[in-house]
C-alpha cells in the first residue's frame, strides 16, 4: 500500500466509525392507553380520583406461589410440578431460548467476519489464446488465504435488528411468565371444580343413604296397609334418580382429574386425586385487594409481552429505513499461492488486498418502499395489538370483581335457603308420620332440599374459580413484596 493512499482509506475507516452511531429508527415511546382512576367493581374504592403514575414494566418480577393463600397443601403440590412438567410452559421455555438466540445472531453483525481456506487446483489455458505465456499450459495452484470483512453500522441497520431481536426476546419471556400464569391458573380452578364436585358427590351420597332408609320405610308401612304403592313408588323414584345425579358426578369429576393430569404433565391413566372428606370445609377464600389499574399495567405478562413487540415493530421501521443507504464494507484479504508445492511457503508467495466497498441500490423496483410500508402498517398492528390487551386486562379484572361480589350475594341468601329447605323437609317429615300429608309432600320437599344444598355447594365453587381468575387477571400477585 502506497504512503498516499494508506490515509485515505484510514480516514475511510474513521468516517465508518464516526457514523456508526446514527440511527434512522425514531425514539419509541410506549403507546398511551386510557387508564381509569379505580376499577368500578372494587367495593373498596371511595370513587375518589385517585392519581396513577406512569407503567414501568415489571412483568419479570417473582409472581411468588400464589396460590398458597388458599391454604390447600395438596394444591401447593400440584402447582410445584407445572414449571417441571407441563408442556406448554416447555415450549414457552424453548421459543424464550430461540429468540435469544436471535439477538445473538443480530448482535454477532457488529463483528467482523473472518474466513479461512486451502485449495489446491489444476487448470489449462486453450492453446489458442494469444498474447499469453500460459497458452496450451497445465498449470497446479495452491494457494491459502485468510480473508476478513467487517460492515460499519453506518445508518444503524444492524443496531435496528438487534434492537428489534432483543424486544422479541423480552416479549418471549413475558409470554412464558403468562404461559406459567395461565396454567397456574387453570390448575387451581379444575382443581377447585374437582373438590366442589366431591363435596357435591358427599351431598348425593348422604341422600342416596338417607333415600334408602326411606324407602325401607315406606315398604313397611305399604306391608302393614298404612300407605298405598304410589308412597313406594315415590320414594324409588326419588332414590334411583339422586343415585344417577350421583353417577354422573364421578364421570364429571374423572374428566377434571384428567385435565389436571394433563396440566401437570402425567398420562391421565396413572394420574389419581382421592377424594376429600368434609370439602367445603378445607376451602380457603383470600381476600384479593386489586389495586390501582396504573399496576395492572405493570404486572400483566401479557401487557408486557404486546408492549415489547410494539418496541421490535418499530425497530424494524428503522432498519426498513436504513435499506435506502448505502452499504459499506470493508475487506483485506492476506494469504499465500505458488504454481509448485515446494516455495509455497516462501516471501514471493505472499498475495494481499485491503480497501472500502461502497454499495448501495439504485433501482429495485419499489421493494424497500413496500418494505418500509409494511413495517409502519405492522407497527399500527402492535399498536392496536397491545391497546387491546390492555383493554381486555381490565375486562377481566372488572369481571371477576363483580362475581366475587354477586356470588358474595348469593352465598348468602343460598346459604339461609338452603337451611329453610332443610327445615321444611323436617316438618314435612312430622307431618307425613302423623299422616297429615302425602309421601309426595315428602318427595317435593326432598328434593327441594337437595336442589337447594348443592346449588350452595356450586356457588362456593364458583366463588373459588372466580378468586382464581381475579388473581390471575391482576397479574398472579397484588402486593407489593410479590410484584
Amino acid at each position: 500500500m502506497s504512503a498516499r493512499r494508506l490515509p485515505l482509506r484510514l480516514g475511510a475507516i474513521a468516517l465508518a466509525a464516526a457514523l456508526a452511531a446514527c440511527s434512522t429508527t425514531a425514539p419509541y415511546q410506549a403507546p398511551k392507553v386510557e387508564i381509569p382512576a379505580h376499577y368500578a367493581g372494587d367495593a373498596s374504592s371511595n370513587g375518589s380520583n385517585t392519581a396513577w403514575q406512569v407503567a414501568s414494566p415489571a412483568d419479570a418480577a417473582p409472581r411468588g406461589a400464589w396460590w398458597t393463600v388458599f391454604d390447600d397443601a395438596e394444591l401447593n403440590t400440584l402447582e410445584a410440578r407445572i414449571d417441571v412438567s407441563n408442556q406448554s410452559v416447555r415450549k414457552a421455555l424453548a421459543n424464550l431460548a430461540e429468540a435469544r438466540a436471535t439477538t445473538d445472531y443480530q448482535r454477532a453483525g457488529f463483528l467482523p467476519t473472518i474466513t479461512a481456506g486451502v485449495a489446491q487446483d489444476r487448470y489449462r489455458t486453450s492453446a489458442n489464446k494469444q498474447g499469453s505465456s500460459l497458452a496450451g499450459k497445465t498449470i497446479p495452484d495452491y494457494s491459502m488465504g485468510v480473508t476478513a470483512t467487517w460492515e460499519p453500522d453506518v445508518f444503524g441497520r444492524i443496531r435496528d435488528e438487534v434492537t428489534s431481536a432483543n424486544a422479541t426476546a423480552q416479549a418471549s419471556a413475558a409470554d412464558l411468565e403468562a404461559v406459567r400464569l395461565s396454567m397456574s391458573a387453570q390448575l387451581a380452578v379444575d382443581y377447585f371444580n374437582l373438590r366442589s364436585l366431591d363435596a357435591q358427590k358427599q351431598l348425593l351420597d348422604d341422600s342416596v343413604r338417607a333415600y334408602s332408609r326411606a324407602l325401607a320405610i315406606v315398604q313397611d308401612q305399604l306391608r302393614n296397609g298404612a300407605i298405598d304403592a304410589s308412597a313406594v313408588a315415590q320414594a324409588q323414584t326419588q332414590l334411583d334418580s339422586t343415585r344417577t345425579q350421583a353417577r354422573d358426578i364421578d364421570v364429571s369429576r374423572a374428566q377434571m382429574q384428567h385435565a389436571i393430569a394433563t396440566l401437570i404433565g402425567e398420562p391421565a391413566s396413572i394420574f389419581t386425586l382421592p377424594p376429600v372428606q368434609d370439602t367445603q370445609a378445607s376451602l380457603h377464600l383470600p381476600t384479593i385487594p386489586p389495586g390501582l389499574p396504573s399496576q395492572l399495567i405493570e404486572r400483566r405478562p401479557d401487557i408486557a409481552a404486546a408492549e415489547r413487540r410494539v418496541a421490535a415493530a418499530n425497530a424494524q421501521i428503522g432498519a426498513a429505513h436504513a435499506a435506502f443507504f448505502p452499504n459499506l464494507v470493508l475487506s483485506a484479504t492476506a494469504g499465500l499461492e505458488s504454481s509448485m508445492f515446494a516455495p509455497w511457503l516462501s516471501a514471493p508467495s505472499l498475495f494481499w488486498s485491503l480497501g472500502p466497498q461502497l454499495v448501495g441500490t439504485i433501482f429495485d423496483g419499489g421493494k424497500r418502499t413496500a418494505t418500509l410500508h409494511a413495517a409502519n402498517a405492522h407497527y399500527d398492528g402492535t399498536v392496536a395489538d397491545y391497546r387491546q390487551t390492555v383493554l381486555t386486562a381490565f375486562e377481566q379484572v372488572e369481571n371477576n370483581l363483580s362475581a366475587l361480589q354477586a356470588l358474595a350475594d348469593e352465598s348468602t341468601t343460598q346459604q339461609r335457603a338452603a337451611q329453610a329447605a332443610q327445615q321444611a323437609l323436617q316438618l314435612t317429615t312430622n307431618r307425613f308420620n302423623a299422616g297429615a300429608v302425602s309421601y309426595l309432600d315428602v318427595v317435593t320437599s326432598q328434593t327441594i332440599a337437595l336442589t337447594n344444598e348443592r346449588d350452595a355447594v356450586v356457588i362456593e365453587g364458583r366463588r373459588m374459580t372466580a378468586c382464581v381468575r381475579l388473581i390471575e387477571a391482576l397479574g398472579g400477585s397484588w402486593n407489593a413484596s410479590a410484584g
